[in-house]
């Protein structure tokens, strides 16, 4: 196995990203990696302007990808960087494939100005929060849900 090498997403990556997000539990049904709509708004996601998708690719294969979206505050002439998901399969957590997606997307958040980078992570993810503290991130504030629908089966998004 080469080491992995983190580029841009491409519209053809979007099977390998949606077996990654259901690996993250975020219930995306298996018919999704085939599914035109789903496959059209990973495409569209993939050219927008105000987001980057971040894929670490190994042997041909995809092993992790990052989605980080740029925000524009009204109180600060600097934009902020939010990770919306992080994530590495799971044979691989651990072998810094998610370092080097979090550094690349250090480095392009700081190229965009952005004055700080955040994340929402659950409570219960202890991994993730040691592997965020060991790349300087600090734990900072609460956060609060409303939902406004009922999940579907088997979805976390937390």
């Amino acid at each position: 196995m080469s080491g992995p090498v983190v580029r841009f997403a491409r519209p053809e990556d979007w099977p390998e990203v949606a077996a990654l997000l259901v690996e993250l539990g975020r219930g995306v049904p298996p018919s999704a990696a085939r599914d035109d709509a789903h496959r059209l708004r990973f495409a569209g996601h993939t050219r927008a302007l105000d987001s980057v998708t971040l894929v670490a690719e190994s042997d041909g294969q995809v092993v992790g990808f990052l989605d980080m979206w740029y925000q524009q505050r009204l109180g600060d002439h600097r934009p902020q960087a939010y990770v919306q998901d992080l994530v590495v399969t799971e044979p691989l957590r651990g072998a810094g494939v998610g370092s080097l997606l979090l550094r690349r997307a250090e480095e392009l958040a700081r190229k965009r100005g952005c004055f700080r980078m955040w994340l929402v992570t659950a409570g219960w993810r202890e991994a993730a929060h040691a592997f965020y503290r060991k790349h300087g991130w600090d734990e900072y504030g609460k956060w609060f849900v409303k939902l406004l629908e009922e999940a579907e089966p088997g979805r976390r998004d937390d």
